[in-house]
């Protein structure tokens, strides 16, 4: 485990959440919910089968030990989250089919206080976590939209790894200026929970300070602007090019005089292609370790996973989604 999940860990740790995972019938959930449980991590709960579950868990030779199981067929548990959809608004035909959807019992648990944050996705889409997370977690004051991010750990050359936070590359395909700015006031809330730095926030583009004109220009610089006014202790700076936001040396010839430039740890991308694309070329071709997406903007905590995640996948996703349940982040807007 490198340093940086190491440090998420020890905060996760030191006061341990409640967790709850859908997923029970899967070998990867039933493995890592079985690490995070005996690890300290969390208090995790299955909202699965029982029988099932155990099933799965001696076919994957691991032990349950401390994990609790809730089962979603009993008619309490149905008739909570059934109440809860009608009263999100969900047809009632559609909320009694969803009720019996761990999923969503799962996002019911973490809505309604009873857990605090909730980790789905290694067989379901994220379309599929984030409805049920809207639904029965909803957003958090103040917020207009869910949004998500990577945290990325490159290898260090030579010296230490370095972390940085990209945003939005999950949720939001085309987000407006003021969808930016929330991204980037959440994400930088986010990092410095995370890991206890200064975050330096830079939006995105093709341009640097005025360097090229285009509508797409004027929207990254908006928002910076946007984002400034919705939290003025943070540090954000754009339009920068990827160069000029990440590399001190051009960031002295691009955009000299940035608290940002050159040290930005918090990149806020234009859509989501940028966004997707980026964190995938990092991640393959530089062999940075890509953890989330991990939702943001909601009243609790909540985490998707790839439906190609391992195992350690699976524990360092929760564990982040435990790091943040563990405390309030303050919110995008003032």
């Amino acid at each position: 485990m490198n340093e940086i999940l190491e440090r998420i860990q020890t905060l996760a740790k030191s006061a341990p959440r409640r967790l709850a995972l859908a997923e029970g019938d899967d070998p990867r959930i039933v493995s890592a919910a079985s690490r995070l449980a005996s690890s300290g991590v969390a208090q995790v709960t299955l909202v699965s089968d029982p029988a099932l579950s155990r099933a799965t868990a001696a076919a994957a030779g691991v032990t349950l030990g401390q994990v609790v199981i809730e089962d979603p067929a009993a008619s309490p548990r149905l008739a909570r989250t059934g109440a809860a959809l009608a009263e999100a608004g969900v047809p009632q035909i559609d909320a009694a089919r969803l009720a019996r959807d761990p999923l969503y019992q799962a996002a019911g648990l973490v809505g309604a206080g009873e857990m605090d944050c909730f980790v789905a996705g290694a067989s379901r889409t994220t379309a599929d976590v984030v409805r049920a997370a809207l639904r029965l977690i909803g957003l958090k004051e103040g917020v207009s939209s869910v949004s998500s991010f990577f945290l990325m750990v490159l290898p260090g050359r030579g010296g230490p790894v370095r972390p940085l936070l990209f945003a939005d590359c999950g949720v939001i395909p085309d987000p407006t200026a003021a969808q930016l700015a929330e991204i980037g006031c959440l994400a930088a809330d986010h990092f410095e929970r995370l890991l206890s730095e200064t975050p330096r926030v830079a939006f995105l583009s093709f341009s640097t300070w005025g360097s090229a004109s285009h509508p797409r220009v004027s929207k990254m610089r908006e928002a910076m602007e946007l984002a400034r006014k919705m939290r003025p202790d943070r540090s954000f700076d754009g339009e920068l090019q990827a160069d000029a936001a990440l590399d001190l040396e051009v960031a002295a010839r691009k955009a000299k005089g940035s608290d940002v430039a050159g040290r930005a740890n918090v990149l806020v991308f234009p859509d989501l292609d940028s966004g997707n694309i980026a964190y995938k070329l990092v991640q393959r071709l530089a062999g940075a370790a890509a953890y989330g997406p991990i939702l943001q903007g909601l009243r609790r905590q909540a985490n998707d996973l790839s439906r190609g995640c391992t195992v350690d996948d699976v524990v360092q996703v929760a564990t982040i989604a435990c790091a943040l349940a563990g405390a309030p982040v303050p919110g995008a807007a003032p």
